[in-house]
């Protein structure tokens, strides 16, 4: 009796709540999965289904027949993906710095890097235009790239130089004992044990930049406009085509959910636990 009296206590205080937790989460992206299936018929029905009555896939095709959504796919992945790269490049090698040596300015330095979030990115539009057509990069990839790259690269830098300071300098001193130099030792020391932090900083970075709407919708023309703004397309002054809205809205999580499918291990800390003995 008292086995089944804290079974259902257990159920009762955490796995209903967890339930409820996930339906509330989940359900948002259950209906618009529901949505981008439904007849246009039935989309625009006043009776609510909350499952179609007849599947369809007819948004989905029109997304890429008629709007031709593969276009924009290619310039957010090309630009995420460009954006991630140099990020995570510049900012481990800067990282390391602000973690293994002192300068003057350091402090600073780093107190610029973390308040540069502390403002929102429209304040960087104008002064980013200006810049971007004055060097003739407007309404290209490259442009978008060199403007998140304006807020990603910092916060990166400041996530990584914690990733670092945790990463005892012990092992580099050990291995250039045996014989390493300080590249060396960065390279096969540091870099391997850094490796969940540069993923989760990579993680955020992608995502930031797959998903950015207001420097995108200013810097990109018809040929160059990346997801959201093309989704944005479809909200018009006399109504919004949810199928193709919808239909375009799951596409966009397929990459981000595959991105986590693979590196969700590698975003947990504490790899180097029991790595210094003594």
């Amino acid at each position: 009796m008292k086995n089944t009296n804290n079974l259902l206590n257990k159920i009762i205080l955490h796995y209903v709540p967890l339930v409820i937790l996930l339906l509330f989460l989940l359900f948002p992206f259950y209906w618009t999965f529901v949505t981008s299936i439904k007849s246009e018929k039935e989309l625009y029905s006043s009776v609510i289904t909350y499952w179609p009555r007849n599947i369809t896939f007819i948004s989905y095709q029109k997304l890429f027949a008629n709007f031709n959504f593969i276009k924009p796919i290619i310039n957010s992945f090309m630009v995420a993906l460009s954006t991630t790269i140099i990020s995570i490049l510049v900012s481990t090698l800067a990282a390391y710095a602000f973690s293994r040596y002192n300068f003057r300015g350091k402090k600073m330095f780093m107190m610029l890097f973390l308040t540069n979030n502390m403002f929102p990115t429209v304040l960087l539009l104008i002064p980013l235009y200006s810049i971007m057509r004055n060097i003739g990069i407007l309404y290209t990839p490259m442009a978008l790239i060199l403007s998140y790259i304006t807020f990603t690269m910092p916060f990166s830098i400041w996530l990584l130089t914690g990733y670092i300071n945790d990463l005892p300098i012990s092992l580099e001193e050990a291995a250039m004992v045996d014989g390493a130099n300080k590249t060396q030792a960065f390279v096969k020391v540091i870099l391997p044990l850094l490796r969940p932090g540069i993923i989760a900083t990579g993680v955020y970075v992608f995502m930031t930049s797959w998903n950015e709407y207001t420097f995108a919708v200013m810097f990109t023309n018809e040929v160059s406009r990346t997801i959201p703004v093309a989704l944005k397309t479809l909200v018009g002054e006399l109504g919004v085509q949810w199928g193709l809205l919808t239909a375009g809205g799951i596409i966009t999580i397929i990459p981000v959910c595959v991105m986590f499918f693979f590196v969700q291990k590698r975003l947990v800390e504490g790899l180097t636990a029991g790595a210094v003995k003594g």
